[in-house]
């Protein structure tokens, strides 16, 4: 529910920015509001200090001249306007265009005049009659220069926010290719390859995961393999009996006279053949899904399919099936596929062994190398089979799913292991039925 409620923090690398990105900005703004206060109380007791000691002295010594002033040198460098008074009255000042009297009470003061904002340090006279002197300083004098100096030291801290926000992503991309890393390996696992996920470079945080990852595909090893010697073991078992039964139906062959005898007898032996043909697709599956196919190498695509014609060539001659290789008429060189060969075989045996069984005595076979264009070949094996109907065709690859009313024995596993061969091949299969006539097209192509 949690992912319907907050969809954004489905990224770590967005959450991340979202959260930490809001809360450095306001770091850095109460920084600078800090540094602001601070600098304007620093400031502000320097200076006061400052008129503070030079009252007293202009007060001690009334021979004393204030060195004149102008506007210039009031508001932009903060020079201190020194004004006397005997009597109430302006006696000197510093600066005449100041418009400011003396203030009634003694002390530090906040004043405007002249549309400007002052401030006012009063030493009112010592003695009945002697002179008060006052001294003048202009407040946006002081709040410029507070804020000068609290931008200084917040400067850094602005300057950190960016690094700090690309430091922050780095991070966060980092976290990200480490997972993407881990989806990677997790895809590359099939029931041929289960190998545990590397915990290199793994963030602590998610090595928990990746641990839970690596039990759990440890079972599916486990149950892989237990699976894969169930069905060795099996097929081995069934394969003495059966064939102790075949030889035992061959020698009472002589013995069965009668017609309706000859009729049981020849269900019987079609029901034998048939476990023989199962316990044999059962072997070559589990011997493929054993450890794992060889290795990808260049193969002659021609000699391959060749030796494939020359293993099955007894069973075409006992069907009476005319099965034969058609290839380009004047190839350039050999022609070639990259592959794992004992896939490709497997591939290709299986599918010239499905269209001669499929396929009514007398009718043909063949298997066709087409070079469609530079660097692409396909093969493909065509019957005069019965096909497939249309809407069964996408479930022929299933083990076991035999076409209903098909009256060849078959084990319905021929399919699925020439499929599963393709795959780890890396190659394409398809199967359609023929447009000219009956029969059904298989073909072999790469990805």
């Amino acid at each position: 529910m949690k992912y319907h409620v907050f969809p954004r923090m489905c990224s770590l690398r967005r959450a991340l920015l979202l959260w930490l990105l809001p809360l450095f900005l306001v770091v850095g703004a109460v920084g600078a509001v800090i540094s602001y206060w601070s600098y304007a109380r620093m400031v502000s007791t320097f200076m006061d200090d400052q008129m503070q000691q030079l009252a007293s002295v202009v007060a001690d010594n009334s021979a004393i001249q204030p060195m004149p002033q102008n506007a210039e040198r009031v508001f932009k460098w903060g020079a201190y306007v020194v004004q006397t008074f005997e009597g109430g009255a302006l006696k000197v000042t510093s600066w005449p265009d100041l418009k400011l009297g003396l203030q009634p009470r003694a002390g530090f003061h906040d004043v405007e005049g002249g549309g400007q904002s002052w401030r006012v340090y009063t030493l009112p006279a010592a003695t009945p009659g002697g002179h008060a002197v006052q001294v003048v300083q202009s407040g946006s004098f002081r709040s410029t220069l507070a804020a000068e100096r609290a931008g200084a030291a917040a400067l850094p801290i602005l300057l950190l926010l960016p690094l700090s926000m690309l430091a922050l992503w780095g991070v966060a991309r980092a976290m990200s290719a480490a997972l993407r890393d881990i989806g990677r390996q997790t895809l590359q696992q099939d029931e041929h390859n289960i190998a545990e996920l590397s915990l290199t470079n793994v963030p602590a945080e998610i090595a928990p995961l990746v641990h839970s990852f690596n039990a759990l595909l440890r079972r599916l090893r486990d149950a892989f393999t237990t699976q894969r010697r169930f069905v060795q073991d099996a097929a081995h078992e069934l394969r003495t009996p059966i064939t102790a039964i075949g030889l035992q139906l061959e020698n009472m062959r002589q013995d069965v006279n009668c017609v309706a005898s000859a009729s049981r007898f020849a269900q019987l032996e079609a029901g034998v053949k048939r476990a023989q043909r199962l316990v044999d697709q059962l072997l070559r599956l589990s011997r493929q899904e054993a450890a794992g196919a060889d290795g990808p190498a260049i193969i002659d695509l021609q000699v391959q399919l060749r030796e494939s014609i020359n293993t099955l060539i007894g069973l075409a001659d006992q069907r009476n099936i005319d099965l034969g290789l058609v290839g380009p008429a004047r190839p350039a060189g050999p022609i070639t596929l990259h592959c794992a060969q004992g896939d490709l075989r497997s591939l290709v045996d299986n599918l010239i062994e499905n269209a001669l069984r499929y396929t009514p005595e007398g009718g043909m076979v063949d298997v066709r190398v087409l070079q469609e264009e530079p660097g692409r070949v396909a093969v493909e094996v065509v019957d005069t089979g019965p096909g497939i109907p249309q809407e069964l065709l996408p479930r022929v690859f299933d083990r076991f799913f035999r076409v209903p009313g098909n009256g060849a024995n078959g084990s319905g596993l021929g399919l699925s292991i020439a499929q599963a061969a393709a795959r780890r091949a890396g190659l394409l299969l398809t199967l359609r039925n023929r447009e000219d006539r009956s029969g059904l097209i298989a073909r072999i192509e790469s990805v």
